[in-house]
């Protein structure tokens, strides 16, 4: 197995570990933690449900796109997204939750689909990035696996894998350190500051 095919399979296993996580989270939440704030400022914990719920759908719609050539952009604007997650926010819960359990089983089996040569092709991120089908698989995997986190309803940090934790702490490391919070980061890393150094959630 090439270097590729298995990077591929472990980010694959990460995506499915952690979306099981998600799904577990949401199954425990009672009917009326779904209207509770999150710690995403301005959201709720329906609004999260809604979002993975339509991540999985947009992310589809790149999928479709490698497999048959046909342009399909994850949204047609931000207006799409917000729209979105501000309906399925509204939904009642369990209509909600069978959403985001077909969503997940269909990305999944569309993910299957793929054959080896499709994975290179290229697609546009609702971010505007060019980049291999592959990865999509990351993409997910970050949602799914934070946002379980974000439910606050028994999944920590410490319950994602071990590589996808590390590739996760790089990549916020990269992100934070280009948005100008380099200097708040060192501090905290070489324990010389106290408490989160940093005003906002990422993701």
């Amino acid at each position: 197995m090439n270097s590729d095919v298995e990077q591929r399979s472990e980010v694959r296993e990460w995506m499915d570990a952690s979306t099981e996580l998600f799904l577990g989270a949401v199954d425990r939440l009672e009917e009326d933690d779904f209207v509770q704030a999150s710690p995403l400022p301005g959201w709720t914990i329906a609004d999260i449900v809604a979002h993975v719920h339509f991540n999985a759908e947009a992310i589809r719609r790149l999928v479709s796109w490698a497999r048959t050539g046909v342009e399909s952009a994850m949204y047609a604007g931000s207006e799409q997204r917000t729209a979105e997650i501000a309906h399925g926010a509204t939904l009642p819960p369990i209509e909600l939750r069978t959403l985001l359990q077909d969503s997940a089983g269909a990305l999944g089996h569309d993910l299957d689909q793929l054959q080896d040569a499709m994975w290179s092709n290229s697609v546009v991120t609702a971010m505007g990035r060019t980049v291999p089908v592959s990865e999509t698989l990351w993409m997910r995997t970050r949602e799914v696996g934070i946002h379980a986190v974000d439910l606050g309803c028994g999944v920590d940090f410490t319950d994602l894998p071990d590589g996808m934790l590390g590739r996760l702490s790089a990549e916020i490391l990269s992100k934070r350190h280009a948005a100008g919070e380099g200097a708040a980061l060192a501090a905290w890393l070489s324990g010389r500051s106290v408490g989160a150094p940093l005003p906002s959630p990422w993701l």
